[in-house]
Protein backbone atom coordinates (compact mmCIF):
# COMPACT_ATOMS: atom_id res chain seq x y z
CA UNK A 1 0.00 0.00 0.00
CA UNK A 2 1.14 3.65 -0.77
CA UNK A 3 0.36 7.01 0.25
CA UNK A 4 -1.89 8.73 -1.57
CA UNK A 5 0.40 11.03 -4.23
CA UNK A 6 3.72 9.44 -2.25
CA UNK A 7 4.37 6.79 0.20
CA UNK A 8 5.99 5.97 3.59
CA UNK A 9 10.08 6.50 4.56
CA UNK A 10 11.43 4.48 7.46
CA UNK A 11 14.34 5.84 9.28
CA UNK A 12 16.90 4.98 11.82
CA UNK A 13 19.25 6.79 13.77
CA UNK A 14 21.78 4.56 16.20
CA UNK A 15 24.87 7.00 15.85
CA UNK A 16 25.37 7.78 19.34
CA UNK A 17 23.04 6.99 22.98
CA UNK A 18 19.72 7.71 21.03
CA UNK A 19 17.65 4.70 19.34
CA UNK A 20 15.40 6.36 17.37
CA UNK A 21 13.01 5.51 14.49
CA UNK A 22 10.49 7.47 12.56
CA UNK A 23 7.96 7.41 10.06
CA UNK A 24 7.35 9.92 7.36
CA UNK A 25 5.10 10.65 4.57
CA UNK A 26 6.31 12.14 1.57
CA UNK A 27 4.34 13.11 -1.39
CA UNK A 28 3.93 15.66 -3.85
CA UNK A 29 4.40 18.45 -0.82
CA UNK A 30 7.44 18.40 2.04
CA UNK A 31 7.75 15.11 3.98
CA UNK A 32 5.53 14.94 7.32
CA UNK A 33 6.06 12.96 9.95
CA UNK A 34 3.74 10.45 11.17
CA UNK A 35 5.36 8.98 14.01
CA UNK A 36 8.62 9.45 16.14
CA UNK A 37 10.15 6.92 18.49
CA UNK A 38 13.65 8.02 20.67
CA UNK A 39 14.53 5.85 23.47
CA UNK A 40 17.95 7.39 25.38
CA UNK A 41 20.44 5.52 27.39
CA UNK A 42 20.06 6.81 30.69
CA UNK A 43 23.14 4.16 31.90
CA UNK A 44 25.69 6.76 30.53
CA UNK A 45 24.85 9.06 33.58
CA UNK A 46 26.68 6.75 36.11
CA UNK A 47 29.74 7.06 33.30
CA UNK A 48 29.28 10.60 33.16
CA UNK A 49 29.80 10.24 29.52
CA UNK A 50 29.25 7.92 26.89
CA UNK A 51 30.27 4.51 27.14
CA UNK A 52 30.25 3.10 23.46
CA UNK A 53 30.21 -0.50 24.02
CA UNK A 54 27.46 -0.51 26.09
CA UNK A 55 25.73 2.17 23.82
CA UNK A 56 25.95 -0.30 21.06
CA UNK A 57 24.48 -2.96 23.20
CA UNK A 58 21.69 -1.20 24.28
CA UNK A 59 20.90 -0.43 20.49
CA UNK A 60 20.75 -3.88 19.86
CA UNK A 61 18.35 -4.52 22.77
CA UNK A 62 16.23 -1.64 21.57
CA UNK A 63 16.44 -0.99 18.02
CA UNK A 64 13.34 -3.86 16.80
CA UNK A 65 10.81 -2.62 19.29
CA UNK A 66 11.65 1.25 18.21
CA UNK A 67 11.11 0.30 14.86
CA UNK A 68 7.67 -1.68 15.33
CA UNK A 69 6.34 1.23 17.63
CA UNK A 70 7.22 4.06 15.27
CA UNK A 71 5.26 1.70 12.40
CA UNK A 72 2.52 1.60 15.21
CA UNK A 73 2.00 5.15 16.20
CA UNK A 74 1.93 6.08 12.06
CA UNK A 75 -0.26 3.31 11.84
CA UNK A 76 1.23 1.56 8.74
CA UNK A 77 2.67 -1.90 8.42
CA UNK A 78 5.86 -2.34 8.01
CA UNK A 79 5.11 -3.75 3.97
CA UNK A 80 4.19 0.08 3.46
CA UNK A 81 7.37 1.48 3.59
CA UNK A 82 8.69 2.39 0.30
CA UNK A 83 12.32 3.34 1.39
CA UNK A 84 14.64 2.84 4.21
CA UNK A 85 16.99 5.81 5.22
CA UNK A 86 19.78 5.52 8.32
CA UNK A 87 22.29 7.40 9.82
CA UNK A 88 25.45 6.20 8.09
CA UNK A 89 27.94 8.51 10.15
CA UNK A 90 29.58 10.48 11.87
CA UNK A 91 29.40 8.87 15.01
CA UNK A 92 30.01 6.26 17.39
CA UNK A 93 30.96 3.29 15.15
CA UNK A 94 29.50 0.34 16.78
CA UNK A 95 26.47 2.15 17.63
CA UNK A 96 26.29 3.06 13.69
CA UNK A 97 26.98 -0.50 12.72
CA UNK A 98 23.46 -1.73 14.99
CA UNK A 99 21.38 0.66 12.67
CA UNK A 100 22.71 -0.02 9.25
CA UNK A 101 23.03 -3.85 9.61
CA UNK A 102 19.57 -3.41 10.30
CA UNK A 103 17.99 -0.94 8.12
CA UNK A 104 20.04 -2.90 5.25
CA UNK A 105 17.95 -6.80 6.25
CA UNK A 106 14.61 -4.29 6.08
CA UNK A 107 15.69 -2.72 2.67
CA UNK A 108 16.34 -6.39 1.24
CA UNK A 109 13.80 -7.86 2.77
CA UNK A 110 11.32 -5.45 1.45
CA UNK A 111 13.27 -4.69 -2.01
CA UNK A 112 12.92 -1.30 -1.44
CA UNK A 113 15.57 1.57 -1.78
CA UNK A 114 18.35 1.88 1.34
CA UNK A 115 19.35 5.39 1.83
CA UNK A 116 22.79 5.74 3.91
CA UNK A 117 22.04 9.36 5.58
CA UNK A 118 25.14 12.18 6.81
CA UNK A 119 24.04 12.74 10.59
CA UNK A 120 24.91 16.39 9.94
CA UNK A 121 23.05 16.90 7.16
CA UNK A 122 19.91 15.72 8.89
CA UNK A 123 20.51 17.99 11.56
CA UNK A 124 19.91 20.58 8.81
CA UNK A 125 16.80 19.33 7.72
CA UNK A 126 15.35 19.20 11.02
CA UNK A 127 13.38 22.59 10.71
CA UNK A 128 12.26 21.66 7.58
CA UNK A 129 9.63 19.17 9.50
CA UNK A 130 8.48 22.40 11.33
CA UNK A 131 8.81 25.56 9.09
CA UNK A 132 8.14 25.25 5.92
CA UNK A 133 9.79 28.36 4.83
CA UNK A 134 13.09 27.31 6.12
CA UNK A 135 14.96 27.15 2.28
CA UNK A 136 18.18 28.22 1.17
CA UNK A 137 20.43 30.17 1.20
CA UNK A 138 20.89 30.34 4.58
CA UNK A 139 23.96 30.02 7.28
CA UNK A 140 23.44 27.00 9.28
CA UNK A 141 25.00 26.77 12.60
CA UNK A 142 25.64 23.36 13.71
CA UNK A 143 26.14 23.03 17.46
CA UNK A 144 26.06 19.59 19.02
CA UNK A 145 28.39 17.66 21.81
CA UNK A 146 30.53 16.29 18.72
CA UNK A 147 30.34 19.72 16.01
CA UNK A 148 30.39 23.18 16.25
CA UNK A 149 30.69 24.57 12.32
CA UNK A 150 29.10 27.25 10.40
CA UNK A 151 27.68 26.75 6.82
CA UNK A 152 27.06 28.57 4.18
CA UNK A 153 24.05 26.59 2.29
CA UNK A 154 23.39 28.63 -0.97
CA UNK A 155 21.41 25.39 -2.10
CA UNK A 156 19.96 21.78 -0.07
CA UNK A 157 22.96 19.85 -1.07
CA UNK A 158 25.46 22.42 -1.65
CA UNK A 159 27.62 23.35 1.90
CA UNK A 160 30.29 25.80 2.22
CA UNK A 161 32.53 25.31 5.41
CA UNK A 162 32.46 28.80 6.87
CA UNK A 163 34.53 27.58 9.85
CA UNK A 164 34.41 25.23 12.14
CA UNK A 165 35.84 24.10 15.97
CA UNK A 166 39.40 24.07 16.65
CA UNK A 167 39.11 22.07 19.82
CA UNK A 168 36.29 21.39 21.77
CA UNK A 169 33.07 21.56 20.08
CA UNK A 170 30.48 23.25 22.11
CA UNK A 171 28.07 20.78 23.67
CA UNK A 172 31.36 18.73 24.68
CA UNK A 173 32.70 22.14 26.11
CA UNK A 174 29.00 22.23 28.00
CA UNK A 175 29.40 19.22 29.10
CA UNK A 176 33.13 19.52 30.65
CA UNK A 177 31.69 22.36 32.40
CA UNK A 178 28.87 20.63 33.84
CA UNK A 179 31.57 18.37 35.35
CA UNK A 180 33.40 21.27 36.86
CA UNK A 181 30.63 22.50 38.43
CA UNK A 182 29.59 18.73 39.40
CA UNK A 183 25.86 18.91 37.59
CA UNK A 184 26.19 15.63 36.10
CA UNK A 185 26.13 14.50 32.52
CA UNK A 186 24.65 15.19 30.27
CA UNK A 187 25.95 19.03 31.35
CA UNK A 188 23.79 21.25 28.77
CA UNK A 189 20.23 21.24 30.26
CA UNK A 190 22.08 21.26 33.92
CA UNK A 191 23.50 24.37 32.31
CA UNK A 192 20.93 26.46 31.11
CA UNK A 193 18.78 25.80 34.07
CA UNK A 194 21.48 26.84 36.42
CA UNK A 195 22.77 29.69 34.73
CA UNK A 196 19.26 31.22 34.50
CA UNK A 197 19.47 31.92 38.25
CA UNK A 198 22.95 33.74 38.22
CA UNK A 199 24.36 36.99 38.17
CA UNK A 200 25.37 38.03 34.64
CA UNK A 201 28.49 39.61 34.72
CA UNK A 202 30.08 38.56 38.39
CA UNK A 203 32.28 36.16 36.28
CA UNK A 204 33.56 37.34 33.05
CA UNK A 205 35.36 34.96 30.99
CA UNK A 206 36.98 35.22 27.59
CA UNK A 207 35.10 35.67 24.32
CA UNK A 208 37.41 33.11 22.46
CA UNK A 209 37.90 33.94 19.04
CA UNK A 210 35.83 37.23 19.04
CA UNK A 211 38.82 39.37 17.97
CA UNK A 212 39.36 37.50 14.93
CA UNK A 213 35.75 38.14 13.77
CA UNK A 214 36.50 42.11 14.65
CA UNK A 215 39.91 42.06 12.44
CA UNK A 216 38.43 39.88 10.12
CA UNK A 217 40.51 37.38 7.89
CA UNK A 218 40.03 33.86 6.83
CA UNK A 219 39.88 32.26 10.65
CA UNK A 220 37.00 35.01 11.46
CA UNK A 221 34.48 31.92 11.57
CA UNK A 222 36.76 29.44 13.41
CA UNK A 223 35.67 28.42 16.84
CA UNK A 224 37.31 27.78 19.96
CA UNK A 225 36.22 26.04 23.66
CA UNK A 226 39.02 24.60 25.25
CA UNK A 227 40.91 28.13 26.45
CA UNK A 228 36.61 29.31 28.16
CA UNK A 229 37.12 25.71 29.81
CA UNK A 230 40.30 26.26 31.26
CA UNK A 231 39.33 29.77 32.44
CA UNK A 232 36.30 28.24 34.28
CA UNK A 233 38.22 25.41 35.79
CA UNK A 234 40.70 28.53 37.53
CA UNK A 235 37.47 30.25 38.45
CA UNK A 236 36.18 26.87 39.87
CA UNK A 237 39.64 26.03 41.92
CA UNK A 238 39.74 30.02 43.28
CA UNK A 239 36.36 29.49 44.38
CA UNK A 240 36.17 29.71 48.80
CA UNK A 241 32.86 28.40 48.49
CA UNK A 242 31.13 27.16 45.16
CA UNK A 243 28.08 26.05 46.34
CA UNK A 244 27.48 30.58 46.24
CA UNK A 245 29.42 30.16 42.99
CA UNK A 246 27.80 27.74 41.52
CA UNK A 247 25.15 29.36 39.44
CA UNK A 248 27.03 32.69 38.95
CA UNK A 249 29.93 30.29 37.03
CA UNK A 250 27.39 28.67 35.06
CA UNK A 251 26.37 31.82 33.52
CA UNK A 252 29.12 33.35 32.93
CA UNK A 253 30.48 30.10 30.98
CA UNK A 254 27.31 30.29 28.77
CA UNK A 255 27.19 34.06 28.63
CA UNK A 256 30.71 33.54 27.10
CA UNK A 257 29.93 30.64 24.52
CA UNK A 258 27.09 32.18 23.14
CA UNK A 259 28.39 35.64 22.59
CA UNK A 260 30.55 33.91 20.45
CA UNK A 261 28.19 31.80 18.68
CA UNK A 262 25.40 34.06 18.08
CA UNK A 263 28.24 36.88 16.76
CA UNK A 264 29.74 34.77 14.44
CA UNK A 265 26.17 33.48 13.32
CA UNK A 266 25.33 37.00 12.87
CA UNK A 267 28.19 38.51 11.17
CA UNK A 268 27.76 35.62 8.35
CA UNK A 269 24.45 36.45 7.51
CA UNK A 270 25.01 39.99 7.22
CA UNK A 271 28.51 39.32 5.20
CA UNK A 272 26.45 36.70 2.75
CA UNK A 273 23.06 38.91 2.56
CA UNK A 274 21.09 36.01 3.51
CA UNK A 275 17.76 36.61 5.17
CA UNK A 276 17.80 33.60 6.68
CA UNK A 277 19.33 31.98 9.84
CA UNK A 278 18.62 27.97 10.88
CA UNK A 279 20.11 26.41 14.30
CA UNK A 280 20.55 22.72 14.66
CA UNK A 281 21.88 20.06 17.25
CA UNK A 282 21.62 19.31 20.73
CA UNK A 283 23.09 22.62 22.26
CA UNK A 284 20.19 24.43 19.75
CA UNK A 285 18.25 23.29 22.58
CA UNK A 286 19.23 26.33 24.78
CA UNK A 287 17.10 28.93 24.32
CA UNK A 288 19.58 31.44 25.69
CA UNK A 289 21.35 30.81 22.47
CA UNK A 290 18.64 30.92 20.08
CA UNK A 291 17.07 34.32 21.82
CA UNK A 292 20.89 35.36 21.49
CA UNK A 293 20.97 35.10 17.76
CA UNK A 294 16.97 36.11 17.40
CA UNK A 295 18.12 39.38 19.24
CA UNK A 296 21.59 40.17 16.87
CA UNK A 297 19.38 39.30 13.92
CA UNK A 298 15.93 41.20 14.75
CA UNK A 299 14.96 42.84 11.28
CA UNK A 300 17.22 41.46 9.03
CA UNK A 301 17.30 37.72 8.69
CA UNK A 302 14.69 35.01 10.61
CA UNK A 303 15.93 32.16 12.76
CA UNK A 304 14.43 28.85 12.54
CA UNK A 305 15.14 26.16 15.37
CA UNK A 306 13.23 22.67 15.40
CA UNK A 307 11.68 21.84 18.84
CA UNK A 308 14.16 20.03 21.56
CA UNK A 309 12.86 16.90 20.25
CA UNK A 310 13.67 17.56 16.57
CA UNK A 311 17.30 19.23 18.00
CA UNK A 312 19.07 15.49 19.73
CA UNK A 313 19.64 12.62 17.31
CA UNK A 314 16.42 11.43 16.38
CA UNK A 315 15.61 9.63 13.11
CA UNK A 316 12.67 12.32 11.70
CA UNK A 317 15.81 14.23 10.51
CA UNK A 318 17.47 11.69 9.09
CA UNK A 319 13.76 10.64 7.29
CA UNK A 320 13.56 14.50 6.56
CA UNK A 321 17.51 14.61 4.17
CA UNK A 322 16.75 11.12 3.33
CA UNK A 323 13.14 12.12 1.34
CA UNK A 324 15.27 14.76 -0.60
CA UNK A 325 17.75 12.60 -1.50
CA UNK A 326 15.57 9.74 -2.65
CA UNK A 327 13.54 12.41 -4.71
CA UNK A 328 17.00 13.38 -6.23
CA UNK A 329 16.89 9.42 -7.71
CA UNK A 330 19.92 8.51 -5.22
CA UNK A 331 20.28 5.20 -3.49
CA UNK A 332 22.93 3.61 -1.25
CA UNK A 333 24.40 0.42 -2.19
CA UNK A 334 24.42 -3.07 -0.25
CA UNK A 335 27.94 -1.96 0.49
CA UNK A 336 26.91 0.56 2.39
CA UNK A 337 29.10 1.26 5.62
CA UNK A 338 29.43 2.95 9.01
CA UNK A 339 32.08 5.73 9.14
CA UNK A 340 32.70 7.88 11.88
CA UNK A 341 33.87 10.83 9.85
CA UNK A 342 31.76 10.47 7.29
CA UNK A 343 31.89 14.40 5.80
CA UNK A 344 28.55 16.37 4.59
CA UNK A 345 27.78 15.37 0.92
CA UNK A 346 28.68 18.14 -1.11
CA UNK A 347 30.97 20.22 1.21
CA UNK A 348 33.27 22.12 0.45
CA UNK A 349 35.66 24.84 2.11
CA UNK A 350 34.57 28.45 1.75
CA UNK A 351 37.37 31.29 0.13
CA UNK A 352 37.24 33.65 3.18
CA UNK A 353 40.60 35.20 1.72
CA UNK A 354 38.86 38.82 1.59
CA UNK A 355 34.96 40.23 1.75
CA UNK A 356 31.66 37.78 1.32
CA UNK A 357 32.56 34.49 0.64
CA UNK A 358 32.95 33.37 -2.85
Amino acid sequence: MRADNGGWILAIETSCDETSAAVLRVGSGPPALAGLVILSQDVHRIFGGVVPELASRAHVRAIGPVVDRALADAGIALEDVMAVAVTAGPGLVGALLVGVMYAKGLACRLEVPLLGVNHLEGHLFAPTLEHADLDSPFVGLLVSGGHTMLLDVPAWGRYRLLGQTLDDAAGEAFDKVAKLLDLGYPGGPAIERLAATGIAGRFRFPRPMLADLERGGPGRYAFSFSGLKTAVLRAVRASDDLARDRADLARGFQDAAIDVLAAKTAYAAAELGYERVMIGGGVACNRALVERVETRLAGSAMVRVASPRLNTDNAAMIGAAGAWRLARGERSGWDLEPRDDLPIPGLEPADLSSGAPA
